[in-house]
């Protein structure tokens, strides 16, 4: 029987290049769609890393809160997803890529709610050189709700759910969509030649705004800075859980950034994917050690809250162009954002910005910095370009996401009460802890 079995592959292997050669006209559709799955697959597997991001956050923000308010921030991380999830469906996808459907031209994207590819295609005609519309719409998704995850760690320990919630829905229904539309979607910033490959700008420093008009409306927490101008540190409740949400973030990355390929149906795009993972790998290595060395030299200590947001600065400094930098120029791009979240902390401090987890300085300033980044590596980048979209996606952002913050906070109401606040927000809101065999009551 096995004699056989060898015998009959052998003669399908003589036969196939005359098959292949008597239909040479099914042979372009064939690679066409092999194309067309592999860049799918691709879509779906960097979609599955994103989504692992949600994880890293969570954990992230858990770690760096204290432990009265720990279940709070991981109720509002899972709630943000599924909220980002159902909001882009109904509105954000259509609206960030309206195609020919632009309600504004280059402004405005379609308001319609996103629909899929029959089963098994019957009836369609895909774009074969590209991926499937569920792989696209999934992998799209999983940057909309980055951009929600952002936000939730500035404000945590003082805001109320339902309107953080609410929040959430305007960020990742209309703003996230809209501003994401003028670059992605083929809008006025993409046409002025705009460059943001991953999206420091338009996934990053937009979660950044949002959380810095969101942080300047609510303010600080209860004793975080005295009458004196002193700043009281409030140490994260475990350090081992923010540093596996870092490593996670830091996995993440790969699909975030290599996903953004677009294509994995040629071997340029496959080696092009492995630049990207290198790169971006190199540029967290990068951002880890300035943070590492320069917490050392100024306080005399490694602090590790500052590495951890040192390598994701510079994760997030590589994003807007991490194809081609090369391997020593995203370290230095990376080692510059480590550096810009060792100085920036203690500077929004100065300022009475309470950003519990130090989101502003890793997501805004080194996504600004991260996109200005782009015009040593890439011929194609122009200066004035970047700094003009950056200024227009913050001014829109900011300014959005203000109006909004203000309606919550003279309607419904932002901060907990003062009451709730020194209780913690896990069994003022909630009426559950993560630690109960530690309280006290």
């Amino acid at each position: 029987m096995t004699n056989k079995f060898i015998y009959t592959l052998a003669a399908a292997a003589t036969l196939l290049p005359a098959a292949a050669m008597a239909q040479d006209a099914e042979v372009l559709p064939l690679s066409t769609e092999v194309g067309f799955i592999f860049n799918t697959f691709m879509f779906l597997v960097a979609g599955f890393l994103v989504f692992w991001m949600a994880a890293g956050f969570a954990m992230l923000e858990a770690g760096l809160v204290r432990s009265k308010n720990v279940t709070m921030q991981l109720t509002k991380n899972i709630a943000l997803f599924a909220i980002a999830a159902i909001a882009y469906y109904v509105v954000g996808y259509n609206l960030m890529y309206p195609g020919d459907g632009w309600s504004m031209e280059g402004i405005l994207g379609a308001f319609s709610m996103a629909s899929l590819e029959p089963v098994g295609l019957a009836g369609a005609e895909p774009d074969l050189t590209y991926a499937s519309v569920g792989s696209d719409f999934f992998f799209q998704l999983m940057f909309c709700a980055t951009t929600a995850s952002i936000v939730s760690g500035t404000l945590a320990e003082r805001i109320k759910l339902w309107p953080f919630l609410a929040f959430v829905v305007v960020l990742t229904a209309f703003i996230y969509p809209i501003q994401a539309s003028w670059k992605w979607g083929g809008g006025f910033l993409d046409g002025l030649g705009f460059l943001d490959f991953a999206g420091s700008t338009v996934v990053h420093s937009v979660g950044g705004w949002a959380a810095l008009a969101g942080a300047l409306i609510l303010g600080p927490r209860l004793g975080k800075y005295t009458k004196e101008g002193r700043t009281v540190p409030f140490m994260g409740s475990n350090l081992p859980l923010a540093t596996l949400g870092t490593f996670i973030l830091w996995l993440g990355w790969f699909g975030f950034n290599g996903g953004s390929q677009l294509y994995m149906n040629t071997a340029g795009n496959v080696g092009d994917i492995s630049r990207i993972f290198a790169n971006t790998n190199t540029a967290a290595a990068g951002g880890a050690i300035a943070a590492l060395i320069l917490t050392q030299l100024l306080y005399k200590k490694v602090d590790l809250t500052m590495v951890l947001n040192g390598a994701l600065a510079g994760l997030v400094s590589i994003t807007a162009e991490p194809l081609t930098p090369t391997l020593g120029s995203a370290t230095l791009i990376g080692m510059v954002g480590g550096v810009i979240v060792v100085f920036a902390v203690p500077f929004l401090d100065k300022l009475k910005i309470d950003d519990v987890v130090g989101a502003i300085p890793v997501h805004l300033m080194a996504g600004i910095w991260g996109t200005i980044a782009v015009v040593f590596t890439n011929s194609d980048a122009n200066l004035m370009v970047q700094l003009t979209s950056i200024a227009v996606v913050g001014v829109f952002v900011f300014v959005v996401s203000a109006v909004f913050w203000f309606l919550l906070k003279a309607t419904v109401g932002i901060r907990a009460s003062e009451e709730d606040e020194i209780m913690g927000l896990d069994m003022a809101e909630l009426g559950m802890e993560a630690y109960p065999e530690f309280s006290k009551g």
